[in-house]
């Protein structure tokens, strides 16, 4: 046999025998080895129907998708849900405490910004009229902030004038009015007599005695914080100038600091929201306008006093939707009735309560309209916060802040792209 004959039989011996070792492996797998007791498809007996439990095979771990261990999978699975919310609330409650600390600590400079934004939201037409009349940007702003600071400066200077002027009718006709109502009420139907009359007036006199502390150490603190109240003043003005001037300049610098992939999207939410504030901004100022107008109609026609003050503080009144009308209403009743008597009181209660529902049935739905909506319930809720962090500023704010972030919500919930801008430079690809 020469020498490649028996290297080619060698091969092949080679080759049988992994054959025959593939196929003898094979043949273990396919045929587990027979358990004594145990039903297997290669042994005699019944065969187990697909339900039934193999004795001696170890049972299936009950694992879950969303879990990572043996504990976890024993923790019933709505508990696990319930434990994932809650530790994700208390991250997010934790930040919004965090941000709260923050706007507190540096209110002294929110404020003012936030003030700043309202007026520059009103202001910014008038400006736009001015820029079209080929008025340099600085120069029709100046324009704009001076001509509305003598406005509000006159407005008020008038105010004044004639609130001091009556102060001296309506004190002599107050007493009268007390005078009055404590005839109403031995006479009424409470039927009081001197000695319980006497003895509220006495604990009345005792609170105010009790409480002139109080009183006066919060005149003292108002007297301290004058110089933050010029500063917060002198900072809503700079504000609102560079506002007005270059707003524009610093949204663009704000939005590029952010991803490219998020900056169109962003931007078409900020200047949406922006629209929003300067839609609501100026019809709350047309729909004050129109109650002060109002009132102040009815109160000329029954001569109640200081009908000029009184109107001014229905149009300060109004920019608090909902609570700010009835209180200015309220505060105008009460001086009709001091001076004029009952029947007065419930006309100007009358004339009060028909311009309010005129107010939030028709001029508010048809002035604002559906973009800057929004539910009773929020704006009672936001007036509320907004009291609690930041007093009387802080429901000024609050419904425009509440109006603003729906807009923006909105806009970034959405699933549209923005349209590309016209003079966007789209740089493609070349395919290979």
């Amino acid at each position: 046999m020469s020498r490649f004959e028996r290297i080619r039989e060698r091969l092949g011996r080679a080759y049988q025998s992994g054959r025959d070792s593939v196929r003898s492996g094979r043949d273990r797998t396919e045929d587990p080895p027979e358990v004594a007791g145990v039903a297997s498809p290669t042994s005699p007996g019944p065969v187990a129907p697909p339900t039934a439990t193999v004795v001696g095979a170890p049972a299936p771990a009950a694992m879950h998708t969303s879990t990572a261990s043996r504990d976890d999978a024993d923790v019933p699975h709505a508990l696990r849900i319930a434990a994932a919310w809650s530790w994700r609330l208390i991250v997010v409650g934790a930040v919004a405490w965090a941000l709260l600390m923050i706007v507190s600590t540096i209110k002294i400079v929110i404020i003012p910004l936030a003030i700043a934004l309202l007026l520059s939201a009103l202001l910014a037409p008038a400006v736009g009229w001015l820029l079209r009349a080929r008025f340099p940007r600085s120069l029709a702003t100046a324009v704009v902030l001076v001509g509305g600071l003598a406005a509000v400066i006159g407005t008020l200077t008038l105010v004044v004038n004639e609130f001091i002027q009556g102060v001296p009718e309506l004190s002599e006709k107050s007493s009268e009015g007390v005078r009055q109502i404590q005839n109403w009420l031995k006479t009424g139907p409470l039927h009081l007599s001197d000695t319980q009359l006497d003895r509220y007036i006495d604990e009345a006199q005792h609170w105010i005695n009790g409480n002139t502390q109080r009183f006066t150490s919060g005149a003292l603190s108002t007297a301290a914080t004058l110089a933050e109240v010029l500063t917060g003043t002198i900072l809503v003005l700079f504000a609102t100038f560079f506002f007005l001037r270059d707003g524009n300049r610093i949204w663009r610098f704000l939005v590029r600091l952010l991803p490219v992939a998020a900056r169109w999207k962003v931007d078409d939410a900020g200047r949406a929201s922006w629209a929003t504030l300067g839609a609501y901004v100026r019809a709350t100022v047309l729909v004050a306008f129109i109650d002060a107008v109002g009132i102040g109609i009815f109160l000329v026609i029954f001569d109640v006093p200081f009908a000029f003050p009184l109107a001014a503080l229905v149009f300060l009144g109004a920019f608090i939707p909902i609570v700010g009308a009835a209180l200015s209403g309220g505060v105008a009743v009460l001086v009709a009735l001091v001076d004029s008597g009952p029947v007065t009181a419930l006309i100007i209660l009358g004339a009060v309560v028909g311009v309010q529902q005129l107010e939030g049935h028709v001029l508010q739905p048809l002035i604002m309209g559906r973009a800057v909506a929004i539910h009773p319930l929020a704006v009672i809720i936001g007036i509320a916060a907004g009291v609690v962090l930041a007093g009387i500023t802080g429901a000024l704010v609050s419904v425009p802040l509440i109006a603003v972030l729906n807009t923006a919500v909105r806009r970034l919930a959405a699933r549209t792209v923005p349209d590309t801008p016209p003079d966007a430079v789209v740089v493609a690809s070349q395919a290979p």
